[in-house]
């Protein structure tokens, strides 16, 4: 099979505008992206998929693989079907460009979903984390997930969920990672569909299969690292870089 993963990368952003190209130890968050991509040896291509020059070049000063995209888009999946319509792949991957610290394990065990007794039915999948701090729980910043008894979405969401009513029984958290792989079929359908309430209201793009009655099958997987979202996060992933020895 054919694995192509593609990194949408905007240089803007709301909490932290240009974060892509925050400096995380000497080296750019997009530029840390790309090479912790291509370093799994997974994939047939790695692309970066942006509307900025300024990523474009960072990328290409390297030389990787980066493209400009050409529309004006909401969401990351919508940027990168852009690109994919014009590929021949199996599945593709949506590595988010504040990633920076994505591993070859996890992701090995996301696309072998596509492999597996049930992959025929499988057209969307992604990675999910047990999340254990209180804090972190509450925290907007960190996209719930609920699933049901075969690790499929039941829904994404910033607020608590499942919502403690009983606390007499212990439930477990979970932290959605944003990586996504597709089957070339749902990433087109994806493009054509209007977003949806619920999408609009969390901010979070994978409602818009739920909405439209698509499964995304959820990987259980160990800590990735620290998705940068804010200024903080880059002092965070710092300390992860020092406390696990990466360069």
């Amino acid at each position: 099979m054919k694995y192509v993963a593609l990194i949408p990368a905007r240089l803007g952003a709301t909490r932290f505008p240009a974060k892509l190209m925050a400096s995380l130890k000497g080296k750019s968050v997009i530029r840390r992206t790309y090479e912790s991509a291509v370093k799994t040896g997974l994939f047939d291509e790695v692309v970066v998929v942006t509307d900025s020059d300024i990523i474009w070049d960072e990328i290409m000063q390297i030389d990787g693989k980066a493209v400009k995209s050409l529309g004006e888009y909401e969401s990351g999946t919508d940027r990168i079907a852009e690109v994919a319509a014009e590929m021949n792949a199996d599945v593709f991957i949506n590595i988010q460009g504040d990633e920076p610290f994505v591993q070859r394990e996890p992701l090995e065990k996301l696309l072998q979903v596509f492999e597996g007794r049930d992959a025929d039915h499988i057209q969307v999948a992604s990675m999910v984390q047990l999340l254990t701090d209180p804090q972190l729980i509450e925290d907007p910043n960190y996209v719930k997930v609920a699933m049901d008894r075969h690790n499929n979405a039941l829904f994404f969401s910033r607020s608590v969920i499942p919502y403690p009513r009983n606390t007499g029984i212990t439930i477990p958290y979970y932290e959605h990672i944003g990586v996504y792989a597709f089957r070339k079929k749902a990433l087109m359908s994806f493009t054509l569909w209007p977003i949806t309430p619920l999408e609009a209201a969390e901010k979070v793009e994978c409602l818009r299969f739920l909405e439209h009655g698509v499964s995304i099958r959820m990987i259980i997987t160990n800590y990735m690292g620290i998705e940068i979202d804010t200024p903080e996060d880059i002092i965070k992933a710092e300390k992860l870089m020092e406390l696990k020895g990466w360069v």
